[in-house]
């Protein structure tokens, strides 16, 4: 039994491995080490920052994270990133979820394969479950950020977000972490590490030519933090996830997530808040079993904790951020998927 289920949770790595480092993680490292190196912290601090009110800079930040594809794991190196470069602890939690748990890409999917009464209402509860959580986090960890820049309009008038060449430099690695993802739906792998390899071959030709020597290495400095901080971590996650996936048993989750009661939505929940899921994988997870059973509420909630939480994620956040802040955040979470797939269950997705 403990071999397979050593075995199970070996293969789990194998396949994140195979699937998600190359396209994913390392433009996420990527990105997250130019954003820290290139990106103009005052700037930041004066749209995103803890002193911003909290309206502009939350609706801000869901707006944007809206257009990131990522996968709760990629999502966490680019969301450190932007904390690192000054933005409020409410606005990098709101990054957090709102990126994995209802981009643009998987809504359309959402919308094509469940039908868009369920995509519009993903899109309505995450963005209600963000502003609690950005509130929420904003109010209990503001003082943390005790080096808050004060900016004058005039200072800020003279200085940019960040310099041109910098600012290409960001949108190829950009378009290295996008492109694979929106080109190669459905289509084999190998097409998908195809369009990665030219897309970063391209990006590493610019950063040769365009970038100072001593600002490259200052970037690959940063990435590497990124990488040695994080990525054990994700591993040790998805070995975790590969094991429970082999002790839970399928026909018990069927059988529990039938309804739109609490409890169901509840365990949607958790099987989300737990379980990995790759950007655009929970859509046809959550058909299969609505076509088994399962209630239009638990669906709900499994489509936003699915992707927008992990157990990977929940060590990766605990060890960036603090423990105490990686348990209000999971658990404020929980409780807010469960209360939303309750809630759009009974009174809206009938």
């Amino acid at each position: 039994m403990i071999d397979e289920l050593i075995i199970a949770g070996l293969l789990a790595l194998e396949d994140y491995i195979a699937a998600h480092v190359l396209t994913c993680l390392i433009p996420a490292f990527l990105l997250a080490g130019a954003i820290v190196t290139f990106i103009n912290r005052e700037v930041i601090l004066s749209y995103l920052g803890e002193k911003v009110n909290k309206i502009k800079s939350f609706t801000l930040a869901s707006i944007s994270s809206f257009l990131l594809a990522v996968c709760s794991c990629t999502v966490i190196p680019i969301a450190s990133g932007l904390y690192h470069s000054g933005a409020g602890v409410g606005v990098t939690f709101i990054f957090l979820w709102v990126a994995p748990a209802a981009n643009i890409l998987a809504l359309i999917y959402t919308g094509g394969i469940l039908g868009y009464e369920i995509a519009i209402s993903r899109i309505l509860a995450a963005l209600l479950m963000a502003f609690i959580i950005g509130f929420l986090m904003s109010f209990i960890f503001s003082n943390e950020k005790g080096d808050e820049i004060i900016i004058t309009r005039k200072r800020l008038n003279e200085k940019s977000l960040i310099e041109r060449k910098a600012f290409i430099l960001l949108i190829l690695i950009l378009l290295s972490l996008l492109l694979p993802n929106y080109l190669a739906i459905g289509k084999h792998y190998l097409y998908k590490v195809i369009i990665w390899a030219i897309s970063t071959l391209i990006m590493i030709i610019y950063a040769s030519k365009a970038i100072p020597r001593d600002k490259v290495k200052d970037w690959l400095r940063e990435v590497w933090w990124f990488v040695k901080i994080i990525f054990p971590l994700l591993l040790v996650g998805v070995f975790i996830i590969g094991i429970i996936g082999k002790i839970l048993p399928e026909e018990w989750i069927k059988n529990w997530l039938g309804g739109n009661g609490i409890n169901a939505s509840f365990l949607a929940t958790m099987i989300g808040a737990v379980s990995y899921f790759a950007t655009l994988t929970e859509a046809p997870f959550v058909d299969t079993l609505i076509k088994l059973g399962m209630g239009k509420g638990p669906a709900l909630a499994l489509l936003l904790t699915g992707p927008g939480l992990s157990l990977p994620n929940w060590l990766a956040i605990a060890r960036i951020f603090g423990i105490k802040k990686a348990i209000i955040y999971v658990i404020t979470i929980i409780i807010l998927g469960t209360l939303v797939g309750w809630f759009f269950g009974n009174f809206i997705l009938k």
